[in-house]
């Protein structure tokens, strides 16, 4: 119960924080805008390799030439690279806040900027770890795509905290992710407890945002008015991605007061520390 408490205040705290820098929201919008480039400039000559090798799916199996899984990698490692780019952006700007600074999109492009070698070696890693696992996932029966499940799980969980220690201290992509994973053991409950509640609290709001929509939309369309419509679909859409960009900038400024809570003992202004303090010792 103890750790279902520091995870809840941990969550609280960090939506309060992203309420008062709304612009830290500006990071997961420049991810997502930089994604839809990357996708957009590898899905044709990814497209067309596909198309002219002939991949065989759905239980056959798989023939793909060299050329279509180093266009495969690249891409992997271009989206990773973007992606975790903006997400130490993210975690430097909210480190700033925590500091109890009034951090810009600037600050936190500078910092990413500076970290940019860590960034893609990391992103490299990243690549590397996630085409394995894509791998044996189409290529192994149910038994093995259970036990490769667990296996990305396990990364995801012990990599959270890279990101937060790429943003704070000027170590290399192994050594981040080293020190990700000897975090995790004072992290474990608040990391696992706090992401579910973040995802369930996100998934509920979506929901309720999808079914008031549709609501609107029926009620709308009952009208016979096409302008209506229109504007109940538009409203409806920025909503949604509103609510995507406050859920996973929330995962950034998390991420980053778990850092802080683990590595330093004090997860930063606007949290209990009382709370926070009592559970975690401070590393000296």
């Amino acid at each position: 119960m103890g750790k279902f408490a520091r995870s809840w205040a941990l969550m609280k705290s960090s939506a309060n924080i992203l309420r008062q820098d709304k612009e830290l929201m500006l990071f997961p919008l420049l991810a997502g805008l930089a994604s839809l480039v990357v996708i957009a400039t590898f899905a044709w000559p990814v497209f067309a390799l596909a198309s002219s090798h002939h991949a065989e799916f759905e239980g056959q199996r798989e023939h793909v030439s060299p050329i279509f899984m180093l266009v495969s990698f690249l891409f992997y490692f271009v989206q990773y690279s973007v992606v975790i780019f903006f997400n130490v952006a993210l975690a430097s700007a909210a480190m700033i806040r925590l500091d109890g600074g009034n951090p810009t999109l600037g600050d936190g492009i500078r910092v990413a900027m500076s970290k940019l070698p860590n960034i893609i070696g990391y992103a490299l890693i990243s690549a590397t770890v996630g085409m394995i696992l894509r791998a044996l996932q189409e290529r192994l029966g149910l038994i093995g795509r259970i036990v490769v499940g667990f296996l990305g799980f396990g990364w995801t969980v012990a990599t959270f905290l890279v990101v937060p220690v790429l943003a704070a201290q000027d170590v290399g992509p192994v050594d981040a992710v080293k020190r990700s994973a000897s975090l995790l053991k004072d992290t474990w409950g608040e990391n696992l407890i706090g992401n579910a509640g973040i995802g369930v609290a996100g998934g509920i709001l979506t929901f309720c945002l999808i079914f008031v929509s549709g609501v609107l939309f029926f009620a709308a369309a009952s009208t016979h008015s096409v302008a209506l419509m229109v504007a109940v679909g538009v409203v409806a859409i920025i909503a949604l991605v509103a609510l995507s960009l406050f859920q996973t900038a929330m995962h950034g400024v998390y991420s980053a007061a778990l850092y802080r809570f683990a590595h330093d003992g004090d997860p930063g202004q606007g949290f209990d520390r009382a709370l926070l303090e009592s559970a975690f010792r401070q590393k000296k």
